[in-house]
C-alpha cells in the first residue's frame, strides 16, 4: 500500500515490465510496475493535506500506491496499473496548471475514467466560468460541462434534473458572466409561487415580503456571485430583477439574461407566456426537476410537455442532468441512496417524486 515518505527523492522516469502477448490474454493479468516523478510544485496539492488524496486513491484505485518523495509507485496487475497512471496523469494535469485537487475532484476523475468518458477530466473540472474572492465556479461533471456548453452556444436552453445537479447555480453563473462581459443589461430570476397560487395579494406585508419565501434560494446563489453589499443597489437599478412568475406577463424582455427557476410547477399555459417574454438580445435558460411537481389538482406541467412541443426547434436545446451530476455534499448522496432503498423495500420497488 501506499508510502509517504516524503524525503525528496526525484525518482526516475516512467518505466514498466514489457508488454505480454495479448493472445494469451495475460497482458492484463500479470504484474506489472509503473514508476514515475511528480513536478515538485504539484506534489503538495496532488497528495492533499495530510495526504487526504492519497488515501482516496487508495481507497478507489485498484493498484498499490506508493509515494515517496515525489516519486509514484504503481505495482499490481497491467490494467489496474494502466487505470491507475491515467488517474495520476489527470490529477498531475490539474494540479500543475494550479487547479485546486480536493478529494471530491480525485473521485470525480475516477468515476469519469471509469466510464471511460472521450472528454479529459482535467478539460471538465478545469473549466472556469466565474471567480470571486478566490473561489471558481466550474462544472464539476461531464453532463454539467455540456449544460455549460449549451447555454454558451444556445439562446433557449432547458436544464432538467433532480435537486443538487447545479443546474440553476450553473445558470446563475452564466448569467453573472453574461452581466460582466456586457453581453446582456440586466439579470431577471424567477420562480412560479406554487405554494401560495401566485395570489400574492392574500399573503401579508410588502411585496419583497411576500415573494421573499420563494425567491429565497435565487438569493442565496446570487450571494455567493456577486458581493452582497451590491445587490441591493443592483436591484433598485433593475440591473438584477428577481420576481415571481406573475410578473413576468405582458413584458417583452430585451438584452436580459432571464432565468425560470423551478420550471416543473408552471402550467403549460405559464411556459408558453413565459418563453414568449423572449426580446432581441435575451437569452433564457430554464431549469426544473419533473419528479418534483407541486402542482395542485393533477395539472400538467410545462416542463414535462415542453420537449415535446419544441423538440428539433432551432436553437432551442434540452441538457439532461442526473443523479450522478448531484455536486452537494456527499453524504446527500448517501442519505439519497438510503432513502430510495428503504422506499424499495416498503413499496416492492416503486419510485415516488415529489418528496
Amino acid at each position: 500500500m501506499a508510502g509517504t515518505a516524503h524525503d525528496g527523492a526525484e525518482g526516475s522516469d516512467f518505466r514498466e515490465q514489457p508488454p505480454q502477448d495479448t493472445a494469451s490474454g495475460l497482458a492484463t493479468t500479470e504484474p506489472a510496475e509503473s514508476r514515475f516523478p511528480i513536478p515538485s510544485a504539484a506534489t503538495l496539492t496532488l497528495l492533499g493535506s495530510g495526504d487526504e488524496n492519497l488515501l482516496v486513491l487508495e481507497e478507489l484505485l485498484s493498484a498499490d500506491v506508493h509515494v515517496r518523495g515525489n516519486e509514484v509507485t504503481l505495482t499490481g496487475p497491467r490494467a489496474d496499473v494502466t487505470f491507475a497512471e491515467q488517474v495520476f496523469s489527470e490529477l498531475v494535469s490539474m494540479a500543475t496548471n494550479g487547479q485546486q485537487v480536493g478529494p471530491d475532484a480525485v473521485r470525480r476523475t475516477v468515476g469519469m475514467l471509469t466510464t471511460g468518458t472521450a472528454e479529459s477530466p482535467a478539460d471538465v473540472l478545469g473549466m472556469n466560468i466565474l471567480s470571486r474572492r478566490g473561489r471558481t465556479i466550474r462544472p464539476k461533471t461531464l453532463n454539467q460541462k455540456n449544460y455549460v456548453e449549451a447555454i454558451a452556444g444556445h439562446t433557449v436552453v432547458f436544464g432538467i434534473g433532480p435537486a443538487g445537479t447545479g443546474k440553476t447555480y450553473l445558470a446563475m453563473a452564466k448569467a453573472v458572466q453574461s452581466l460582466q462581459a456586457k453581453e446582456v443589461n440586466r439579470i431577471i430570476l424567477t420562480r412560479p409561487a406554487v405554494e401560495a397560487g401566485e395570489r400574492l395579494g392574500y399573503l401579508p406585508g410588502t411585496l419583497y415580503e411576500k415573494i421573499d419565501p420563494y425567491l429565497r434560494p435565487l438569493y442565496d446563489a446570487l450571494h455567493d456571485m456577486v458581493d452582497p453589499e451590491t445587490i441591493p443597489a443592483l436591484i433598485q437599478a433593475g440591473t438584477i430583477e428577481i420576481a415571481p412568475l406573475a410578473y413576468m406577463r405582458g413584458r417583452t424582455l430585451n438584452d436580459a439574461f432571464i432565468i425560470l427557476d423551478e420550471a416543473q410547477n408552471t402550467t403549460p399555459e405559464q411556459m408558453k407566456m413565459f418563453l414568449t417574454r423572449l426580446g432581441f438580445g435575451s437569452q433564457i435558460v430554464v431549469t426544473g426537476d419533473i419528479t418534483q411537481i407541486d402542482l395542485p389538482g393533477g395539472q400538467r406541467s410545462g416542463l414535462r410537455v415542453v420537449r415535446e412541443i419544441l423538440e428539433g426547434v432551432d436553437d432551442v436545446h434540452f441538457s439532461n442532468l442526473t443523479s450522478e451530476d448531484v455536486v452537494r455534499h456527499r453524504l446527500v448522496t448517501d442519505i439519497v441512496d438510503a432513502y430510495e432503498k428503504w422506499q424499495a423495500g416498503h413499496d416492492g420497488g416503486g419510485t415516488h417524486g415529489g418528496q
